[in-house]
């Protein structure tokens, strides 16, 4: 279920090299404009979801707020239109994400979570 994820870093080179120690992987770095991402490596052709590390103001490392996880889902808009009815709330409508990479939305979950949905439609 899981499409996406990002890890928040304060500090790109020293989360760069900790999670290229760790995990024994390259990560590419890019940036962005305002964001600066640490691409880990593409694992969708074994089934695995893709991610990477940013580093952006809105970013915070934090135990509480870390790392942001996106669902894949048919439709975003669809799952976000079901999301008050539970309890929920809404925190970034469908949002088209650009370059062919399909949509995104976020919400707030009972628990007070930030969760992240994705579509390619």
């Amino acid at each position: 279920m899981i499409a996406w994820y990002e890890i928040p870093v304060a500090n790109m080179v020293r989360a760069q090299k900790f999670y290229e120690s760790i995990l024994d992987v390259t990560i590419t770095v890019n940036n962005f404009g305002e964001f600066v991402m640490g691409l880990f490596p593409d694992k969708q052709v074994i089934g695995q979801a893709n991610g990477a590390l940013v580093q952006h103001d809105q970013y915070m490392p934090s135990l509480e707020a870390g790392v942001l996880v996106y669902l894949a889902c048919d439709d975003a808009a669809i799952v976000l239109g079901k999301v008050k009815a539970a309890g929920g709330l809404v925190l970034q409508p469908k949002t088209e994400i650009g370059e062919e990479h399909g949509f995104m939305g976020l919400f707030k979950d009972t628990e007070g979570n930030r969760i992240a949905v994705h579509s390619n439609a």
